[in-house]
């Protein structure tokens, strides 16, 4: 008899066990719809069908308004003829996972979000002194980007509060590739602690063709914001590469990627409401929208605009060869700061309409980096590039010092790669690779010391060992 106890005993307690893992997992794992593949957290709580199979309301609903259609309805009475049978869900089940459930993301300690008013607002002063501490240089770019952005700010938070309409300051960016126009606007962004998307305007196209409509820039700020449209209203969009949507010249076919585009995004910049999919990029059947105002986005376009300094240097050369004062045609052939004078009607020639150009009221310039400018970036900002593998190799207790010269030598070879900013990257992770795979091996070595004759091939890197003599390493 206790024996019989005994066993009862053990297979309540297996069951018990059994429900708490159960309940265990339940916790840990959220189910998935079937169809539109959205989380329980994302699409609300699931409908159980036989099978083990679920299914979102919003997927649900959909289907009960598809079966309700009076042309579904005559479809269903096919049933009835030979040879046609319906889809049972039983047959299903080897079509779709068994275990349909996502283990959830362990909740994250939120940080409480701050309120944004008019006093929190920085100044422009601050705001440009900030963007000193991360981007070397650009001054004049600086200060106009400070005081549009604080500007365009202020007339989000009074909401024009009297008779008198502030218009957007929406901004153009020209400056040569690795300039830093993108770097300049993701460090706005971070300061001023507003939800930032960057697209690009080579895959945009005219709605109907292939390639991403218009408002998918707005959806990609919409998931910047976390599915927050308040927030994502007073978000900013960087749209780079805004050259590439110039109209095409010399051509008979229909210009979806260039001029069409253009048209497209005039009232996304003036200011409109737009329905965009929520956590997807585009639109269908199985995706919520939501409305967005764009009026309040402050939407920055960057570019190159390769051989805008022909079209500038072209009416400059035209207005300096009339009349007893005329200059030589070659005169604007050095100009390192020709980019600088650039006129709306130089835009124009370039192939942007004039409608577009007119909702980006505030067009400035970045100049070409030189070499004294390339080394200040290699050392001077807060995460500088020389910083980061300073402390990549503190973590392993050995001190990473670079000469001047050989900061230089790297800035040279940056000039001549053509590239800005972006070669510098490329250039250190070649001669640090080296120096990243021996220096774990020995743990003796304290100070490693980049020289110019090891930038240039001519010899390695002098390290200190603890305690020893500067000895150098071996390439």
């Amino acid at each position: 008899m206790s024996d019989n106890l005994d066993i009862t005993n053990t297979e309540e307690n297996q069951n018990k066990e059994n429900e708490n893992k159960d309940s265990g997992n339940k916790e840990k794992y959220e189910k998935v719809c079937v169809l539109c593949h959205r989380t329980e957290s994302k699409a609300g709580k699931m409908i159980e069908l036989p099978g083990g199979f679920t299914v979102c309301p919003d997927c649900m609903q959909k289907a009960f308004d598809v079966m309700n259609n009076s042309e579904m309805k005559d479809m269903m009475n096919l049933q009835n003829l030979p040879n046609i049978s319906m889809i049972r869900l039983d047959d299903m089940q080897n079509a779709f996972p068994k275990q349909q459930k996502i283990k959830k993301k362990e909740p994250k300690e939120k940080k409480p979000e701050k309120i944004m008013d008019i006093r929190s607002i920085p100044a422009p002063h601050r705001i440009k002194a900030s963007l000193d501490d991360y981007v070397i240089g650009q001054e004049h770019a600086k200060k106009v980007i400070s005081v549009a952005v604080y500007n365009h700010y202020k007339r989000v938070f009074t909401n024009t509060m009297d008779e008198i309409e502030i218009e957007k300051s929406n901004m153009l960016m020209i400056g040569p590739t690795g300039s830093g126009k993108t770097y300049l606007v993701k460090t706005l962004a971070r300061l001023l602690d507003v939800p930032l998307a960057i697209a690009d305007a080579t895959s945009l196209t005219e709605a109907g063709y292939i390639g991403d409509d218009i408002e998918s820039v707005i959806s990609k700020l919409l998931a910047a914001a976390d599915n927050d449209v308040e927030k994502a209203e007073r978000g900013i969009v960087f749209i780079d590469e805004i050259d590439k949507i110039a109209k095409k010249k010399n051509t008979n076919q229909r210009d979806v990627s260039g001029e069409a585009v253009q048209q497209g995004m005039l009232k996304l910049l003036e200011g409109s409401e737009v329905e965009v999919p929520v956590g997807a990029s585009s639109k269908n059947a199985m995706v919520p929208m939501a409305t967005v105002n764009t009026r309040n986005i402050l939407f920055i376009c960057g570019g190159a605009f390769p051989g805008l300094e022909d079209i500038i240097k072209e009416r400059l050369n035209k207005q300096a060869a009339i009349g007893f004062r005329s200059d030589l045609k070659d005169k604007y052939d050095k100009d390192p700061d020709l980019l600088s004078k650039v006129a709306l009607e130089d835009l124009r020639n370039f192939g942007m309409i004039p409608e577009f150009i007119g909702r980006l009221p505030v067009v400035f310039t970045l100049r070409e980096l030189d070499k004294d400018m390339l080394v200040k970036i290699l050392k001077e900002p807060k995460n500088a590039i020389l910083k980061q593998y300073q402390k990549l190799l503190e973590l392993d207790e050995v001190k990473l010092e670079f000469a001047e010269d050989a900061l230089e030598a790297i800035a040279e070879k940056a000039l001549e790669k053509d590239t800005g900013a972006r070669a510098l990257r490329a250039i250190i992770e070649v001669f640090m690779l080296d120096i990243m795979y021996e220096i774990p091996k020995d743990d003796n070595i304290g100070q490693v010391l980049i020289t110019r004759a090891y930038i240039e091939h001519r010899g390695g890197p002098v390290i200190t060992m603890r305690g020893q003599l500067q000895l150098p390493l071996d390439r």
